[in-house]
């Protein structure tokens, strides 16, 4: 998108390219979020905390900074038409997220692209839910032209797990048998790059939307060891729905609040599942024009790898 500005000395236009800055960019999502845009010519700016981890195409532009640093952020956000908001599960997660929007807000930013979660409203007790139901409210209330991207569990999480499924023969993340519409985050930043590009290009103001991100099948812990066994050609099992013995296996390798964070979360995976609602499969598809990638898409592709 380009818009024309007058020079205050010269009666010439200066053409000013306008910018879509991108948030938690050296992330899994974000990363992707850079990529499709710079794919599709867009003028990307990428916020990262360590530049020297970024991988990025020569066309984009690397800032240094975080979401708690006031002035590294508004430096960021000078020049900057849209945003597509990304923050980490912290403790100050919420904190962070107000910090960007009232600092967006007062450099004239008021397109964003938020990256929420699915059932934020239903998973209520679960901490980075809340946090971000919490900051869908205050977009909403600040008016800002915002799309709220709400992502079903990442396939891409599990490649946490996958020695454990390799080496052990279970798949050990405890999601049970309500089913989850796992999304592949490959999808998830191409579809938020669509709509960076939508806001970014609109020449009126468009309105409020939320976008449920779910993949194209409803999985149990069950199934999901079942694709396992067919891309490994041996034998998967479930390892059930533990979610005691999960928090504990976290808490190795993050902090203790994280892991119970986590436990929350897959406990609300065994009462309530994460399904998608009525249409939602159908929408992404029309948007993406092309299937979405499904779990045995991701197996297959770990598989070849070993």
């Amino acid at each position: 998108m380009w818009i024309v500005k007058l020079g205050v000395f010269s009666h010439q236009p200066q053409m000013i390219q306008m910018t879509i800055l991108v948030t938690g960019a050296n992330g899994t999502v974000g990363h992707n979020v850079v990529q499709q845009l710079s794919l599709r010519g867009a003028d990307v700016r990428a916020l990262v905390r360590d530049p020297a981890k970024a991988d990025f195409p020569q066309s984009v532009s690397i800032v240094q900074g975080d979401l708690l640093d006031v002035d590294s952020l508004r430096a960021a956000l000078e020049g900057v038409s849209t945003l597509f908001l990304l923050n980490a599960v912290t403790p100050d997660e919420f904190t962070q997220a107000l910090i960007t929007l009232n600092l967006a807000r007062a450099a004239g930013v008021n397109k964003i692209v938020y990256l929420s979660v699915i059932h934020a409203d239903l998973y209520v007790n679960v901490p980075h839910f809340a946090g971000k139901f919490g900051v869908e409210r205050m977009i909403e209330q600040m008016g800002f032209e915002a799309t709220i991207l709400r992502p079903a569990y990442f396939i891409n999480n599990d490649l946490s797990v996958r020695d454990v499924i390799v080496t052990y023969g279970v798949y050990a993340m405890p999601i049970g048998n309500k089913g989850l519409a796992m999304i592949d985050a490959r999808d998830i930043g191409e579809i938020a790059a669509i709509e960076l590009i939508r806001r970014e290009n609109a020449a009126e103001a468009l309105p409020l939307q939320t976008i449920n991100l779910t993949g194209p099948d409803n999985l149990t812990g069950t199934a999901v060891a079942a694709i396992w066994s067919d891309a490994l050609g041996r034998e998967i099992a479930y390892g059930g729905d533990d979610t005691a013995g999960f928090e504990q296996d976290l808490r190795a390798f993050m902090p203790s609040w994280m892991a119970y964070d986590m436990r929350l979360m897959s406990e609300r995976f065994l009462t309530d599942g994460m399904l998608p609602e009525a249409g939602d499969v159908e929408r992404l598809v029309a948007l993406l024009g092309r299937p979405l990638r499904s779990y045995r898409d991701f197996a297959s592709e770990v598989a070849a790898t070993l």
